[in-house]
């Protein structure tokens, strides 16, 4: 009997399918709030999210703990999480609950995104690794939760006056770390590949 390779078996852990999972919400959280001025709606896309959201902290503490750690895991779960804030946000300046200045700061998370990706994907190619800081712990976790109070949005107002305020203060806080978090990771990034030119 043939042996299964142990990258196949961990092709339909369940690590993995809380990935694939995160993945399919995001057309179903696209497709809420595109009608946004439907509170039920707001409120289902707010349930979805939440839980691709949950899933993110799951799948790789699971594939950790277990060992099912695979390289499909590894390449989909930032691709899940960059997929489901890109959405979000561009669905969120489409029913204008960011508008105005606060479109900067929904622009300033996208570009940092495609930076470090950009970055690690070359860094990836001279076998060097872009470990995540602390900072960009809290970052993230501050984006999650912005998101969370803005996809509420108006319905959210209606039932705790403030919720919008508080996500798009919240929504700074993480570009501003997104900002500092870009830096550094940019600059760890040019010093590898400096080093590695002067070692040439």
């Amino acid at each position: 009997m043939t042996a299964i390779p142990q990258g196949a078996r961990h092709r339909w852990s369940l690590p993995n399918l809380l990935t694939y999972g995160r993945i399919a919400a995001v057309p179903l959280v696209v497709a809420c709030l595109y009608r946004p001025t439907i509170d039920a709606m707001r409120w289902t896309a707010l349930g979805l999210y939440a839980a691709a959201a949950i899933t993110d902290f799951f799948d790789g503490y699971l594939a950790r703990a277990w060992s099912q750690q695979s390289s499909l895991g590894r390449m989909l779960d930032p691709i899940a999480d960059k997929l489901l804030v890109a959405a979000v946000l561009f669905m969120l300046v489409n029913d204008r609950t960011l508008s105005g200045i606060h479109v900067v700061a929904a622009i300033v998370i996208l570009c940092r995104e495609i930076l470090v990706s950009g970055l690690r994907e070359f860094l990836a190619e001279l076998k060097v690794s872009l470990p995540v800081s602390r900072v960009a712990k809290w970052k993230t976790t501050a984006q999650l939760i912005a998101l969370g109070f803005l996809i509420c949005g108006p319905a959210g107002d209606r039932v705790l006056p403030g919720v919008t305020a508080a996500g798009l203060v919240l929504l700074w806080i993480a570009a501003i770390l997104t900002i500092y978090t870009g830096w550094d990771y940019l600059f760890s990034g040019i010093r590898h590949i400096l080093a590695i030119e002067d070692a040439a």
